[in-house]
């Protein structure tokens, strides 16, 4: 095994920098996280290869900011796989690439049947990558040599990797819908932080009155507060069943608390006393929280055929007309067009129905031009489609059904 160097010094950082600049073509780069140790999502591993230059593995906890990486590069293309994944904790540290190719997005428009990196190497380079430290705890110092073996080898590949995925799209005349997609990729909004992120707790639904929720909300903000402080995953602490079972039994005491057999996890017991105050914090509080919340999102597909047997109609023949074209592009469905945006785009009928004004239902719910191009005159012709048989299925008293291929069915 050859031994790979961590550079954790700024003045070794800078030299890396002056290294990688003077290489050729572009940059290949990933990054490792600790999620499901750690509270942040930051990087605390950061490998970088370019042809010329050789291949760096950065500890930014210990560089601090790599801001000068990113301006020695210029508008060079970094090279990630499954970039969505990335992005934001290299731009944490400075790094935001100018333009990116994104091996694993490439292979999904291909049609690979495995997308994962090790998988799409041994199936494009015929070479194995051992994954088994893909999951460990990246924050762990000093990182053991095996896997900065593996570190290392995530993105030396990657430039080889891309070109052959550049040959494959071009072959498949693909090569302008992945740049439309890694743009996508590259400028997609943040999510926003939500103003009740504790509602998120698994389990959650089945606390049928306001105070459980005022009881869960209180452990909850009392684990994330702990987790914040320690760095560590909350769910290290205890669970989020142990939160529920806390707010569903409403015990009398921190003896009862601890003594439910559902309220267990690493810090249980020696973080008891701060777990009961909180408990008592929700039962007393005043301001009780809401059972619901209003949303702006749509039903369940399966809840249309009630709440909107029109909008059902629309979206079952559309779905079975997209997955068609999908099919025969050799590509994911939710890679032609996202799920979700089909959805809002026939939850409603248009007026006037034609190709132009699905055209740009698809724009504003964010459907890129190729995609539209793709698929609008297909929803067209399928929202007609499904005006038509609706009506004839309601003459002679029969209902709209969709079967589990998105291809419509009556009974």
């Amino acid at each position: 095994m050859v031994k790979v160097q961590v550079i954790a010094s700024r003045e070794q950082f800078l030299e890396a920098v002056t290294t990688l600049a003077g290489g050729h073509g572009p940059v290949a780069i990933d990054a490792e996280r600790a999620s499901g140790y750690t509270y942040s999502a930051r990087a605390y591993l950061i490998q970088v290869y370019r042809r010329g230059a050789g291949t760096f593995l950065f500890d930014p906890p210990a560089i601090g900011a790599m801001d000068a990486l990113a301006e020695q590069l210029g508008d060079e293309e970094y090279i990630l796989h499954a970039a969505s994944q990335d992005l934001a904790c290299l731009r944490e540290v400075g790094i935001d690439p100018p333009r990116i190719f994104d091996t694993e997005l490439s292979a999904r428009l291909l049609g690979l049947e495995r997308v994962g990196l090790g998988a799409v190497v041994e199936a494009l380079l015929d070479i194995h990558l051992a994954k088994e430290h893909s999951a460990v705890n990246w924050s762990t110092r000093p990182l053991p040599e095996p896997w900065l073996a593996y570190a290392a080898a995530d993105v030396e590949h990657l430039p080889d990797l891309r070109d052959k995925l550049i040959a494959l799209l071009d072959e498949q005349n693909k090569a302008a819908f992945a740049a439309a997609e890694f743009e996508a990729v590259r400028t997609k909004p943040e999510k926003p932080v939500s103003a009740t992120p504790w509602r998120r707790l698994s389990g959650l639904h089945t606390l049928r009155q306001p105070r459980q929720l005022a009881i869960a909300q209180a452990i909850w903000l009392k684990r994330d507060e702990i987790a914040r402080e320690r760095d560590i995953s909350p769910g290290r602490l205890i669970p989020d069943s142990a939160i529920i079972a806390a707010a569903a039994g409403n015990p009398t005491s921190s003896g009862e608390l601890i003594a439910l057999k559902a309220f267990n996890g690493r810090e249980a017991r020696s973080l008891l006393k701060q777990w009961w105050v909180a408990l008592v914090t929700g039962r007393e509080a005043s301001e009780l929280p809401p059972l619901r919340v209003p949303s702006d999102e749509l039903p369940a597909p399966r809840l249309w055929k009630d709440k909107n047997p029109e909008g059902f109609a629309r979206l079952s023949v559309a779905r079975h007309a997209v997955s068609a074209r999908a099919t025969e592009l050799k590509m994911p469905v939710e890679n032609l067009l996202t799920p979700a945006v089909l959805r809002q785009v026939a939850w409603k009928p248009l007026e006037p129905l034609s190709t132009e004004t699905v055209s740009a239902a698809l724009l504003r719910e964010g459907a890129r031009p190729w995609q539209i191009r793709e698929t609008a005159h297909l929803i067209a012709d399928a929202f007609v489609d499904s005006e038509n048989k609706l009506s004839a299925l309601s003459t002679d008293g029969k209902n709209f059904e969709i079967s589990s291929t998105g291809a419509d069915t009556n009974a």
